[in-house]
């Protein structure tokens, strides 16, 4: 059997995340957005969304990559969640059988503003 490899992303929130006041946290958030919309528009992303529900409430969001996960590592050190310590990325490879996967090319907010609007 062959297998695609992708690389995956799963985002969380740290044990002890930094004491910012919600202003703060609100504009890390949109620059996080804009961050990872800005992958997206280089074709580097499959998949990407946030986790609603979750068991575990650390779990924030799950991106997918066609990169390696050297080169997503690399990006992730300069994401302003991360860098803020209001995030994690734990960066893994996934692989599926090939072809059970397919990924659709869809828009990703840039903004708080923009996810909210649902635009």
């Amino acid at each position: 059997m062959r297998f695609d490899q992708h690389t995956v992303v799963l985002l969380s929130r740290p044990s002890n995340p930094p004491d910012l006041p919600p202003e703060a946290i609100d504009r890390v958030q949109s620059t996080h957005l804009a961050h990872q919309a800005g992958f997206v528009e280089q074709g580097l992303v499959l998949a990407a969304g946030p986790f609603l529900d979750a068991d575990d409430g650390q779990l924030r969001g799950f991106v997918v990559f066609s990169i390696s996960p050297e080169e997503v590592r690399a990006l992730y050190a300069d994401d302003p969640a991360v860098r803020a310590g209001l995030l994690v990325a734990r960066v893994t490879s996934w692989m599926v059988p090939e072809g059970n996967v397919r990924f659709e090319s869809v828009p990703m907010s840039r903004s708080m503003l923009e996810e909210a609007s649902g635009d």
